[in-house]
């Protein structure tokens, strides 16, 4: 195996899992990354689409314990049934949208300007979300419904843009509409599982024809820093809510992407279809 194939593995499967959970944009990053690191082609694509289930499964082992109580009680508890019932909802939008828009948005959008936009856009965003005053209405996940689940998952469906960032458009929509950091956080959290295990299996059969044996290697490596670096992410940004807000990540994402423009503008870094 080519080492140096092994780094760039290496290296995106650490900017996935970093990325996948903050409201930065993984998508985002892992198309400008991968642009730098040469790593763009098909191969370079399916490859992106492999080491999500990696930051998938450290969601799922990181909140083992409660979605084994929720699986287990499904047949005899109501609230049990309402989370699931309120995951599904909020899944449907952006399942719905990306099967009808999914082809037009990768021809177009899937370029580093348009991502640069979408991440400085996003930070703006989330600066205005974040000086607005907040309205607490549910405090906990098990506290929500099925409307306040389809008002996250319409907003989920925002980050079928590249550079949006799923879990920035699912915090962020969520207080707006009235959660708190914490519930907003987790219930992102939550919904990346369905939501990034259909996208991934939906991508893989799509693109069978280009897996072959001899990248298993290859992939092993990415799975495994994606699934480190996104457990600790996780953990790491629990924490970080406890006693902050979100307006670090907006200024990060505004100054990555002026960078961006500013080196595709004076060609500093030639960004691919730029």
């Amino acid at each position: 195996m080519d080492i140096i194939l092994l780094c760039k593995a290496l290296i995106l499967g650490v900017v996935e899992g970093l990325t996948e959970f903050l409201p930065i944009s993984s998508t985002g990053h892992l198309i400008l990354v991968g642009d730098l690191l040469d790593f763009n082609d098909d191969k370079g694509k399916l490859f992106e689409i492999v080491i999500q289930s990696g930051a998938i499964l450290a969601v799922c082992w990181e909140y083992r314990t409660r979605l084994w109580t929720v699986a287990s009680n499904l047949g005899h508890d109501a609230g049990a049934r309402r989370f699931v019932i309120n995951l599904l909802v909020a899944f449907m939008p952006a399942a719905v949208l990306g099967l009808l828009f999914a082809k037009a948005i990768k021809a177009h959008l899937f370029h580093p300007v348009p991502v640069a936009l979408a991440f400085i856009v996003g930070g703006v965003l989330i600066l205005w979300a974040e000086r607005r005053q907040h309205v607490i209405r549910i405090h906990e996940v098990e506290e929500m419904d099925w409307r306040d689940a389809l008002k996250v998952g319409l907003a989920q469906s925002l980050a079928l843009i590249p550079g949006t960032s799923r879990s920035g458009a699912t915090i962020i929509g969520g207080l707006f509409f009235g959660l708190s950091r914490r519930a907003a956080t987790e219930f992102s959290f939550f919904l990346a599982i369905p939501t990034l295990i259909a996208a991934t299996l939906y991508d893989l059969y799509k693109h069978r024809d280009l897996l072959q044996s001899g990248d298993l290697g290859l992939f092993a490596v990415g799975f495994v820093a994606s699934f480190i670096s996104a457990f600790l992410a996780v953990k790491g940004l629990l924490r970080f809510i406890s006693r902050h807000d979100f307006s670090a990540f907006a200024w990060y994402r505004i100054v990555f992407g002026v960078v961006v423009l500013i080196t595709a503008y004076t060609g500093m870094v030639s960004w691919s279809a730029a």
